[in-house]
């Protein structure tokens, strides 16, 4: 898509999504991290295991948001409502988690 073809709206800067090494990297470390949280998760383990698990997830989460959804060059509001939105789903699996011990 080209500027020409949109004349009202501004061209996206070349970098909006950073380099392909960046982006490969990012990915490997997503995989990491999704396949630490499954080995985690396999183990038997208390409310602070299930709270690594779910601060990785928490992580995992702003990084697609940020780097590769690109909100990280957005309007802050819509940073701050995808985060947002973050910290609550995993405050209510958490409050739920904590809950289903009692």
């Amino acid at each position: 898509m080209s500027s020409t073809e949109y004349p009202d709206l501004p061209p996206v800067a070349a970098d909006a999504h950073g380099s392909a090494k960046g982006t490969y990297l990012l990915w490997g470390v997503l995989m990491l991290a999704t396949l630490l949280t499954w080995r985690l998760g396999e183990t038997s383990g208390g409310p602070l295991l299930a709270a690594i698990v779910l601060g990785i997830a928490f992580v995992k989460g702003a990084v697609i948001a940020l780097e590769f959804m690109a909100l990280r060059h957005a309007p802050a509001l819509w940073r701050n409502l995808s985060v947002g939105w973050l910290v609550l789903v995993c405050t209510v699996i958490g409050i739920a988690y904590w809950k289903g011990l009692a």
